[in-house]
């Protein structure tokens, strides 16, 4: 085999390892927290912890390669990944648990964006579009798996075994990549803005932290408050920081191009909605419906198959319409179908909950499609290694929100009922909150130019005749 299928096969152990585990864990959640003895709602902390530290690292992976390797970050970051594994199998209380899935991001925050590094600079650009395509297939294929195979270890095995999975594939990682990687490195780099890097990544951390623990879970609310208001102090210090040094870490001035703006802002808020659903969705089938892991993660996976089927047809759609309709119509159609997750019951045929899911990770998929391609189509070659940092960071926060308020409104509606426990009738109300929120990101396509993106799309106006 070349290089340019050899590298990609590499970088894609670790991509299938980690879409694979989140998916997996999220079919088992409502199993973890039995065994750990809390209320399903508080295993959100795990999901959000897991995210925010993905936020948190990814912006100094690349100058982390640059300074010490790419290989050997990538290895390292394997190995972190492995070890975070590892502790989550191992831990019996939630504490011990969020804080494994936080150490675990640790290394996936390294390992995609270094093993994407790794192939930029050593595949020739005249293969670059087949060697990317290589990295796609676990890309689409780990979410495929993971809720069925998270169900049959679930409901046969042990929960711990979902992250004992991740050893062979990671270590088999670590051989290839010592085998087939060349160590590059950059010996031109800016400084690592460190002063930087702590404001964004404490404030982060807090803010996310005092979002997911309020409620009743982990923190008092006076803590869950205070780590609120310390997070928006220190991202505001951020803020003021970025403005005054010449390569901050995360660079917010690139917002001022309108595609990226458009799909950073409007990108977030449809994310919110996504990011919801492996939260909600396996709870309302295995805690409202009574359906074990394995039926759950038979029935989950249609989304991820959605998703692939639309990879087909996505390009000539854009071609077609070009990025502002697809992306306005197709926003508020996502929305609908994320609805529409909350007026199932325990008697809705299962086919039906397949089609509905199936239909609703094709339009989810093709508005990320959108949403990623129109993000870099004005940005200058210098700034897309900024301007993935920022769009990532973005993307992760988003993901880590959608869980958060999906738990909020799902505790609020059993509080409004009186109840602390869930019952079947609280997950339509908060399916209905997050779809909103997710249907507000129409306002933010609107701005966009009726040609925005044309150079990407590849969608060209008829002009009107004179």
């Amino acid at each position: 085999m070349r290089p340019s299928q050899i590298v990609p096969l590499v970088v894609a152990t670790a991509l299938f390892m980690e879409n694979t585990d989140a998916t997996v864990i999220a079919t088992a959640l409502p199993t973890i927290a039995r065994s750990l003895g809390e209320d399903p709602i508080a295993l959100k902390l795990a999901l959000t912890a897991y995210l925010v530290s993905l936020a948190i690292f990814i912006p100094i992976s690349g100058w982390m390669a640059d300074r010490y390797g790419a290989r050997t970050v990538f290895r390292v970051a394997l190995g972190v990944f492995m070890a975070g594994s590892l502790a989550c199998a191992a831990s019996d209380s939630l504490v011990g648990f969020v804080g494994a899935r936080f150490f675990q991001g640790l290394g996936g925050a390294m390992m995609v964006p270094v093993g994407r590094l790794v192939i930029l600079r050593s595949v020739p650009k005249s293969e670059l579009v087949s060697a990317l395509a290589y990295l796609t297939i676990p890309a689409l294929i780990g979410p495929i798996m993971g809720p069925p195979l998270g169900g049959l270890i679930t409901t046969y095995l042990d929960w711990r075994w979902i992250f004992l999975i991740n050893i062979p594939i990671g270590f088999a990682g670590i051989v290839l990549a010592s085998v087939y990687f060349e160590n590059v490195r950059e010996t031109a780099r800016p400084p690592l803005d460190l002063v930087g890097f702590a404001l964004s990544g404490l404030g982060l951390a807090t803010l996310m932290l005092g979002l997911a623990s309020t409620g009743r879970h982990l923190l008092p609310e006076g803590v869950s408050w205070g780590c609120l208001a310390a997070g928006i102090v220190l991202l505001s210090l951020y803020l003021r920081h970025s403005r005054r040094v010449a390569h901050p870490v995360i660079r917010l001035d690139l917002l001022r191009y309108p595609t990226f703006r458009a799909a950073v802002t409007g990108g977030s808020l449809f994310r919110i909605g996504t990011g919801a659903i492996p939260f909600l969705l396996p709870l309302m089938l295995q805690i409202g419906f009574g359906l074990d892991p394995l039926q759950s993660g038979l029935l989950t996976f249609a989304a991820a198959a959605g998703a692939l089927l639309i990879k087909l047809i996505g390009p000539r759609i854009l071609r077609a319409y070009g990025f502002r309709r697809v992306m306005l119509i197709n926003a508020a159609v996502a929305a609908g179908f994320l609805a529409a997750n909350g007026l199932f019951t325990a008697q809705t045929p299962h086919a039906i909950i397949v089609c509905t899911l199936l239909l609703g990770g094709c339009v989810r998929s093709l508005q990320f499609t959108c949403v990623n391609a129109i993000a870099y189509a004005d940005l200058e070659p210098r700034d897309m290694s900024a301007g993935t940092s920022l769009a990532s960071v973005a993307q992760q926060l988003s993901l880590s929100l959608g869980v958060s308020l999906g738990a909020l409104a799902l505790e609020g509606n059993a509080a409004w009922h009186g109840r602390t426990d869930l019952h079947a009738e609280d997950f339509g109300p908060a399916f209905l909150a997050v779809a909103a929120i997710s249907a507000l990101s129409v306002f933010a396509f609107r701005r966009l130019a009726p040609d925005a993106g044309a150079e990407v799309s590849g969608h060209r106006r008829v002009a009107p005749a004179p």
